[in-house]
């Protein structure tokens, strides 16, 4: 946490916009003082994040009577979602990053944590550190893990990396030096001199961003934040300027990983809490809609966009978070190490594109063909075949109604990739090869839920699953049937799912610790320190809030666990006021029991529990809209239309095809149906059922015999 908060008003008047950018596509949802909220979409602009944005601003208002400018003029608050960083990262487009290390330990981000998925296959090449070599200094000096000054700091060797740095061309510094977390002294040094020589260049202090006790995690989280800066804040700074020049003069609030949001300011002076922003608030919208549309439960939450398949957790109503989020392979890509929502993605979405490997085997994705040119049938000089293009193929799409009848497709460009592509090369018809693409698709998306759900001890039979994205529909009923879910809700927001839930994203900030203690032998004076220090730096965010934000906002606070040599930790929530009065701790060894059982299916009671990790959250309301039922057809609703769409169940057959028009609430439809929403589509296979709820949603039970 860090810099100033501007007051963030109470959204109860004029409008309150949500964005999220995508790699193919940008969602706006807006909230107004109707109740109701507003869905968007229009293709992303790589080059000027707002030209995209302005576009569904656009047709966002438009259903008001209102201009962009009169839009942004009556807004109050704006909240903001971008895969700006997680891009760069992937991309390799970050500022040019030094790495400032204690002396001797030069090779904390080459050997990493020393793990490998595939230990015994030596065709991998080794990974390259996320910072090169030549760019990593050694600065002399030295704290041990009590705090105290072994060698004092070399200020010397910090002056000479400071100006080998800015002559290698470095625009960012990240700094992690040896037990800092116990003593800050030298890190707040080495800025103060590297500031003194090179006063506008970026730095990120470890201790500062990560106070974890794991050498690895909190270099990576270092140097990844320092990279970011240079690049986020320009582009938070552009987004600004752009609101400001069209008549906005409310709140720009960014969300972060962890689930919540924070004042531009705050994300601008640690641009890694951005990092997965995008995907954070799925679960949010997925939890809202599922607790007014099924009465809440255990949920899957699977949000197909245009360029990637993202799947998380809700057990309980709680969304899941971790802090294993790796960019890129676990092991072999570098982590962020800080607490954010746990989202596994894979790159297999709408653009996913589909080609031939040396084998003769059929691949989807990763790579996407993006906003541009976008699939073939976009018609923007996109020549491969995507997910996309084969459920133009199959039928699924109406070519005159995509995003509300706003972009006409091309069938015949779709179907000649998907000869060309898959087809031709396999002997395939091309309705069996356009099938084919979408069952590859479908067996990556598969593989992830396991990932998350099996892997982890959750049986996905009884769960709900929960569709969003413009291409979550297309494919969510075959999905729940594979792993043996009743029910599928494709929420009215769908095709905005992230997008819809920032805007029930609350202000969130959290604090850590490191601080090993044991449950056989508990120092409770050194946690109460610890826990009196949490809740000094969360009392000094929640003074910065306007209002009474702050007297609003909960606490809550949790502990990473684990039974004596092991290597990963479990969070445990903790209650403060039972540890400080010192009763014994046998209820939180027990939390711990339980959690470990139902990670690994083991349990030793009796066994001492360490704790090692201390964690401490702020959730300040920001005052969420509410959903607002559909409204009731105008007369009677309209009779839906059909076309011919191919199932593997049934081969090519006509199909009823209901517009909004058609899909009044109580409406009960069996499958095969498509039902088309300006913002997604949905694909009823044959053997299920939907029924239209009363928030226009869709619950699908694939069952078709009702729960």
């Amino acid at each position: 946490m860090g810099g100033a908060v501007s007051p963030v008003p109470a959204t109860g008047a004029s409008y309150r916009i949500a964005v999220d950018t995508g790699g193919t596509f940008t969602d706006v949802v807006l909230a107004g003082g109707d109740g109701r909220l507003r869905f968007a979409k229009a293709l992303t602009t790589p080059a000027r994040m707002f030209d995209g944005c302005r576009e569904a601003l656009r047709v966002a208002g438009e259903e008001l009577g209102l201009t962009v400018d009169e839009l942004l003029a009556a807004t109050d608050l704006f909240v903001y979602a971008t895969t700006r960083a997680t891009n760069a990262i992937i991309e390799r487009t970050t500022a040019p990053t030094a790495f400032f290390t204690t002396e001797g330990f030069p090779d904390v981000l080459a050997l990493r944590e020393g793990g490998k998925m595939e230990p015994f296959n030596f065709a991998i090449p080794y990974p390259d550190p996320y910072v090169p070599r030549r760019l990593t200094f050694e600065i002399g000096g030295r704290i041990d893990a009590q705090g105290a000054e072994r060698r004092p700091l070399d200020e010397d060797a910090v002056r000479r990396a400071t100006e080998a740095a800015r002559r290698a061309g470095v625009e960012a510094i990240g700094v992690c030096l040896l037990w800092s977390i116990a003593a800050p002294a030298h890190e707040l040094r080495v800025r103060e001199l590297v500031h003194e020589a090179w006063p506008d260049v970026a730095v990120t202090l470890s201790h500062e961003l990560n106070p974890t006790i794991r050498e690895y995690r909190r270099a990576s989280s270092t140097v990844i934040d320092a990279s970011l800066k240079p690049l986020m804040q320009e582009h938070l700074n552009a987004i600004g300027d752009d609101l400001a020049a069209r008549g906005f003069a409310g709140e720009l609030v960014v969300v972060t990983s962890v689930g919540g949001c924070l004042h531009v300011g705050e994300v601008a002076e640690r641009p890694l809490h951005s990092v997965g922003s995008g995907p954070a608030m799925g679960p949010l919208g997925a939890r809202r809609y599922a607790e007014e549309d099924l009465g809440a439960g255990d949920l899957i939450v699977c949000d197909a966009g245009g360029t990637s398949f993202d799947v998380s957790l809700i057990e309980g109503g709680v969304v899941k978070t971790t802090r294993e989020t790796w960019l890129g392979p676990r092991f072999m890509g570098h982590i962020t190490g800080l607490s954010s929502v746990e989202v596994t993605s894979i790159g297999a979405g709408g653009g996913s594109i589909a080609w031939i490997d040396a084998g003769g085997l059929l691949r989807v994705g990763p790579q996407s063909a993006g906003a541009v040119p976008g699939p073939a049938c976009y018609g923007r000089g996109g020549e491969a075949a995507t997910v996309t293009d084969a459920a133009v193929a199959l039928g699924y799409f109406d070519p005159a109604y995509f995003l509300g009848g706003r972009m006409t497709l091309d069938p015949e460009a779709a179907r000649a990739a998907v000869r060309r592509a898959v087809g031709e090369p396999l002997g395939l018809s091309e309705e069996r090869a356009a099938w084919a693409i979408l069952a590859i698709a479908n067996e990556a998306m598969i593989a992830a839920i396991r990932e998350i759900t099996v892997n982890q001890g959750v049986d996905p039979r009884e769960c709900a699953l929960v569709a969003g994205g413009g291409a979550g529909g297309l494919n969510a009923a075959v999905l729940a049937r594979e792993l043996g879910c009743a029910t599928v809700l494709v929420p009215k927001a769908a095709g905005t799912l992230s997008a819809c839930g920032a805007q029930f994203a609350d202000v969130v900030a959290e604090v850590s610790v490191s601080r090993y203690l044991t449950t056989e032998d508990f120092e409770l004076a050194a946690a109460r320190t610890v826990l009196d220090g949490i809740d000094e730096r969360l009392a000094a965010f929640a003074a910065r809030l306007p209002g009474d934000m702050g007297d609003r906002a909960a606490r809550s606070y949790a502990v990473e666990a684990r039974y004596p040599y092991q290597v990963w930790e479990l969070e445990v929530p903790v209650e403060r006021d039972r540890i400080v009065s010192g009763e014994p701790l046998d209820w939180l060894a027990e939390r711990f029991h339980d959690a470990h059982e139902r990670t690994f299916a083991v349990r030793e009671p009796g066994q001492v529990v360490e704790l090692q990790y201390w964690k401490g959250r702020l959730t300040a309301p920001l005052d969420a809209p509410r959903l607002g039922a559909a409204g009731p057809a105008d007369g009677e609703p309209a009779a839906p239309a059909a076309r011919d769409c191919y199932f593997e169940e049934t081969g090519v057959v006509a199909t009823p095809c209901y517009g909004p028009a058609a899909l009044a609430p109580g409406l009960t439809i069996e499958g095969p149906a498509i039902l088309e929403e300006p913002i997604t589509t949905v694909v009823v296979p044959p053997g299920c059922r939907a029924t239209v709820t009363p928030l226009g949603s869709f619950a699908i039970d694939v069952t078709g015999a009702g729960r």
